[in-house]
C-alpha cells in the first residue's frame, strides 16, 4: 500500500481484520514509506482483507495497493 500508511494504526487494524477472518500471513513497514501484506486464507477472507487495504484506517491515504497472487507459502497464523 502506498500513501499516508505509516503511523495511522495501519498494521494494527489490518492484523485485528485478518485475525477476525481467520487469514494466515503478515503485515510490515518498507523503508520506502509503503506498508506489505501477505495474505493466506479462504478467498472471501482475502478479496476482504485487499478491500479494507484500499481504503485503510481512519487517518490514511491510500494512493494504490498493487496485488499479486502466489502461491501460499502454508503460514499457520498471522503475524504483524
Amino acid at each position: 500500500m502506498h500513501g499516508i500508511v505509516q503511523g495511522v494504526g495501519f498494521r494494527v487494524s489490518v492484523t485485528r481484520r485478518a485475525r477476525e477472518r481467520n487469514a494466515r500471513g503478515w503485515v510490515r513497514n518498507r523503508p520506502d514509506g509503503a506498508v506489505e501484506a501477505v495474505f493466506e486464507g479462504e478467498p472471501e477472507a482475502v478479496e476482504a482483507l485487499v478491500r479494507f487495504c484500499r481504503e485503510g484506517p481512519r487517518g490514511a491515504s491510500v494512493v494504490r495497493v498493487e496485488v499479486s497472487d502466489e502461491e501460499p507459502e502454508g503460514l499457520s497464523r498471522f503475524g504483524g
